[in-house]
């Protein structure tokens, strides 16, 4: 016959305690519990709300809007894998359909102020295609652009991969197939570590993060 002793006895008293507070903790924890007392507007997302439609003209689907987009995606989130630079394509597409943002893939890339070079800005009578212009520094909307850094490619890997996504998201705009936006129309996003000033902005909205990178959607208002 199987005896037990205090030890045993008490154990087992223990575990039953604390399988009982679980229980009822379980139990009386709210499904919806809002730290703000604020109840949110909730709203369904279906998988057809951010089917990524391209409309980009065909003019800008050429090897230098590849290249400026691959660029981009490799830069800006290589160390997020494959979604990470596949978001930042979203983003950067969603600027080019953008009416407040330029409409081409490379505009949009390297949009941000420039200064002439000194060697054309002396000479008063160079047509304006001939002079030379440099970002300015630290002020691009994306900031692998003018960061002073040599932009050098290390990781061949990651590289491959963002010229399959370059070419995927630019070959959408032929309509022969469609593609999910992840970051449901963002157009903004920055990196975990930084807080910048337009996270606030009027119109701006917190979707979603990606790896590194926390994405917000500027709404039209």
């Amino acid at each position: 016959m199987n005896t037990f002793n205090d030890s045993t006895v008490d154990k087992l008293n223990g575990f039953c305690f604390l399988a009982c507070v679980l229980l009822i903790g379980f139990w009386s924890y709210p499904a919806k519990s809002d730290t703000t007392g604020i109840i949110p507007d909730y709203q369904q997302i279906t998988s057809k709300d951010y089917i990524f439609k391209a409309s980009i003209p065909e003019y800008d689907k050429d090897n230098e809007s590849l290249e400026c987009l691959a660029d981009n995606l490799y830069h800006e989130a290589r160390s997020d894998g494959y979604a990470g630079m596949y978001a930042v394509a979203m983003v950067t597409l969603n600027r080019v359909m953008d009416p407040r943002y330029p409409d081409k893939v490379c505009d949009v890339v390297k949009q941000g102020p420039v200064r002439e070079s000194w060697k054309t800005r002396k000479i008063e009578s160079m047509a304006e295609e001939d002079r030379i212009y440099f970002p300015v520094k630290h002020r691009c909307q994306f900031s692998w652009y003018c960061d002073g850094k040599a932009d050098k490619v290390y990781d061949e890997e990651a590289y491959l991969n963002s010229v399959d996504i370059a070419n995927l998201v630019l070959s959408a705009s032929t309509g022969k197939f469609m593609l999910v936006d992840i970051t449901e129309g963002s157009t903004h996003y920055h990196a975990n570590y930084v807080s910048p000033k337009w996270r606030h902005d009027r119109g701006m909205m917190y979707v979603s993060r990606v790896g590194d990178h926390l994405f917000y959607r500027w709404e039209l208002l």
